[in-house]
């Protein structure tokens, strides 16, 4: 993604129209979820702002773990296999156990997993047509929904979770 074209929601060479539009939007919240975090150290990555927050870096992984899950529920119709659930349950769970096991790695370490997350995204989405955006599923209670949603669901996600990492880099004490 360049950075000229951030700001263009239009047509990206390998994707349908509509596609090309979701992964516009796609790129340019990974850009600024990237941007907030460029050159935390690892314990900016690990600072808990009280015993009962999660860290930047659980966020970051969380953020890739949603991704996986709605990857499993959209390009493959299923739940998260028990393999996939072991990987990923401290980071889409949160809390206490993600506090446990999520600390002590680099910024490399989230920003490969995001990237690696993506780009199968990436890869599955080019191989998908405007009409698969269209179609519909049930979603948690019933509610019936499309995959175009399902997909912006994930976005949404990424800035809700972008927000609070914002919000733990204000409440870190300053460095002198």
């Amino acid at each position: 993604m360049s950075e000229k074209s951030l700001f263009l929601i239009s047509d990206i060479p390998g994707f349908t129209p509509q596609i090309s539009r979701l992964v516009s939007m796609m790129n340019y919240v990974r850009h600024t979820t990237l941007s907030a975090v460029a050159g935390l150290t690892v314990d900016d990555l690990d600072y808990l702002a009280d015993p009962q927050n999660n860290s930047i870096g659980a966020l970051l992984l969380h953020i890739a773990a949603a991704e996986v899950g709605y990857q499993a529920a959209t390009f493959d119709a299923r739940e998260l296999t028990d393999e996939e659930k072991q990987e990923w349950s401290a980071a889409l769970e949160l809390g206490e156990l993600a506090r446990r096991e999520i600390r002590g790695h680099g910024l490399d370490y989230y920003l490969s997993k995001l990237e690696q997350v993506r780009a199968i995204t990436l890869a599955e989405l080019a191989q998908r047509d405007d009409q698969w955006l269209a179609e519909e599923t049930a979603f948690g209670n019933g509610q019936r929904v499309n995959n175009y949603f399902k997909w912006f669901h994930v976005f949404g996600h990424e800035l809700n979770h972008r927000g609070q990492i914002r919000w733990l880099l204000r409440q870190m004490p300053k460095k002198s």
